[in-house]
């Protein structure tokens, strides 16, 4: 069959995320035998006129859309990504009768909600480098796909899914030939890094994550020496920066520190980094490992450094690991980034000054700290059922695709928003959702880029915050 495959992500802020999971797909249909046509919106100036020009090109029979979020998780400048999409099916609609097929991280966590709003036919949830070359040969041979694993579907007697399938890791990560299919250079330029996981799956209990509905909650893991393999792929075409996006990177322990030893011993030429330790595993053994490998800076997603909200949220960590893994970090020279959530149930104006406090003093100057304020809501979570409970919430479940925020009530929201901003106005290095809406940060990304500044730009921030302050800009 001719295949049409569009990545509808258009958001560079704080930099493109090049689409690994739709190129996966376009690989996978082509050698199923299917003829695949790539269309990448992030850089169109038009992408209505794109996605018209693609479809008289190719004809195609079946049409598949990646949606990566559906929107930015950011209470303070919400952007309801999914609603770009209904200009993009109404185009297609009108040039074609080929069926739309939904995927993508977005579609796993909300598929009712997406295929309703959007009118598609289909809907993959879950991986779909498997499901959607079965689909296309049901299809294709005029049969029913209605048994295939992950498939979403509206039936005369209301919503259909089908229970995703969860294969093991052998031979999932091969890293896809992005050139066919991207304009790389375009990515480099904008600091994109190649991402990469080294396995699939979670099995905390955080109350408000979407991870373990993607992904399943056992642990699938990729061999060390497959990542390896990775990573010398990515370098080889050019990508000196690669990311690794597991929902947790340390976690479990072992494996971490395996695939850490395998990238020190194989040697390469990537500048590695990760946004995910979760410091109930952060100990001198594996910021060691992580130096010898290639880490030039990672991510401790904490959320509160207050054990009375880490309890509620269930991180699985109490303020004791937040502070330990601290005192750990200052004795290493691995660059980082801390990532805090405030406003779940149970924060209170003495548990923002607790955490607060910890970032102000614990955290080294050099390092950055991310603030999110409110914890968006997503249907079925456990923060759905808090928000329920106690009155914040009163949507029903369809009604929730447009993002909606908890913030404790025991919290007036006017006061956490000026703590923030005099927290940052006292610590160059403190950033928040405002700091990545900044309309030239983009083009700071590119100028970075051509005098040969290497991400993570965050390093810099306190450089950069002090600099833009004197310019009289309020960042």
């Amino acid at each position: 069959m001719k295949i049409l495959l569009i990545n509808s992500n258009r958001n560079k802020s704080p930099m493109p995320v090049v689409p690994l999971g739709a190129c996966m797909v376009a690989e996978a249909a082509e050698r199923a035998g299917h003829r695949v046509r790539f269309l990448d919106l992030m850089f169109a100036p038009e992408p209505l006129k794109a996605i018209e020009q693609a479809i008289k090109q190719t004809a195609p029979e079946v049409i598949g859309l990646s949606l990566r979020n559906i929107d930015n998780n950011d209470m303070l400048n919400p952007v309801f990504f999914a609603g770009d999409c209904l200009p993009l099916l109404r185009r297609i609609r009108l040039l074609t009768e080929a069926p739309v097929i939904l995927g993508g991280a977005a579609v796993s966590v909300m598929p009712e909600q997406l295929l309703r709003f959007t009118g598609a036919d289909w809907a993959v949830a879950g991986e779909g480098d498997t499901v959607f070359p079965a689909l296309l040969d049901a299809l294709a041979a005029g049969r029913s796909p209605d048994q295939l694993p992950g498939l979403a579907w509206f039936a005369d007697d209301g919503f259909q899914l089908n229970a995703p399938a969860r294969e093991g890791c052998a031979g999932r990560f091969v890293v896809p030939q992005f050139s066919r299919w991207l304009n790389l250079r375009a990515y480099k330029r904008s600091m994109a890094t190649a991402p990469l996981q080294t396995k699939l799956g979670c099995h905390f209990q955080c109350i408000y994550c979407t991870y373990r509905k993607i992904e399943g909650g056992a642990y699938r893991l990729m061999d060390p020496a497959a990542t390896v393999a990775s990573v010398r792929a990515y370098t080889a075409m050019g990508f000196r920066n690669v990311e690794f996006v597991d929902n947790v990177f340390n976690s479990p322990p072992g494996h971490c520190l395996a695939v850490c030893e395998a990238l020190a011993r194989a040697g390469h030429n990537a500048r590695l980094q990760t946004y995910e330790l979760n410091p109930l595993f952060v100990d001198d053994d594996l910021l060691s490992g992580m130096k010898q490998a290639g880490f030039v800076g990672a991510g401790v997603t904490v959320e509160s450094a207050s054990s009375a909200v880490l309890g509620r949220l269930k991180k699985g960590f109490s303020a004791e690991a937040v502070h330990r893994a601290a005192e750990t970090i200052r004795r290493h020279r691995l660059p980082c980034i801390w990532i805090f959530m405030l406003g779940g149930p149970g924060e209170t104006e003495a548990t923002v000054e607790e955490t607060l406090g910890f970032a102000g003093s614990a955290i080294r100057p050099t390092d950055a700290v991310f603030f999110t304020t409110g914890i968006r809501i997503y249907p079925g979570t456990e923060i759905d059922r808090i928000a329920r409970d106690q009155g914040v919430l009163t949507l029903s479940p369809d009604q929730m695709l447009e993002p909606f925020f908890y913030v404790s009530p025991e919290l007036d929201r006017v006061w956490l928003a000026r703590r923030i901003r005099r927290a940052m106005r006292e610590n160059f290095h403190f950033l928040n959702g405002d700091t990545f809406d900044l309309p030239f940060l983009p083009a700071i990304n590119r100028i970075g880029s051509l005098v040969g500044i290497e991400p993570p730009l965050w390093r810099y921030t306190r450089h950069i915050r002090r600099g833009l302050r004197l310019a009289g800009v309020d960042a």
